[in-house]
């Protein structure tokens, strides 16, 4: 049986670039990085909102009704006409992080990953209409 044995192959010599190239380099990546990790603050997960909810605000609004105030219920014709701001999840955002009226602040409470992510839930189970 013959036996590899590896050849040794001469380096080549390392690309050299400008400054000039160097700082553009520099500054794409930078840009890259920045807009690849860059998403609004209300971009949350409905899924990972529906536990956050379940733990947080469903002794109140369970099945997206409202145990205080009857009629200010997370159904989307309800966020139309109670939610300042607007029917938008990051209305929803605003109004889980700092309360209003009746309903405490969670802003302290919970994470603006969390504030996010329930925001995202309330707000798709409403457009969907999903409330039971």
């Amino acid at each position: 049986a013959v036996a590899f044995v590896p050849t040794a192959r001469p380096l080549r010599k390392a690309v050299q670039m400008s400054a000039e190239s160097n700082k553009a380099a520099a500054v794409g990546m930078a840009a890259a990085a920045i807009l690849a990790g860059a998403t609004p603050a209300f971009a949350g997960s409905a899924d990972a909102g529906g536990l956050v909810f379940s733990a947080n605000c469903a002794a109140c609004h369970a099945g997206g009704n409202n145990v205080i105030q009857a009629e200010k219920t997370l159904k989307k014709d309800a966020l139309v006409s109670y939610l300042s701001g607007g029917f938008k999840e990051s209305s929803i955002v605003t109004q889980v992080t700092n309360g209003k009226n009746a309903m405490p602040a969670f802003g302290g409470r919970l994470s603006d990953e969390e504030i996010g992510d329930v925001a995202a839930y309330v707000f798709a189970t409403a457009e969907a209409d999903a409330w039971e």
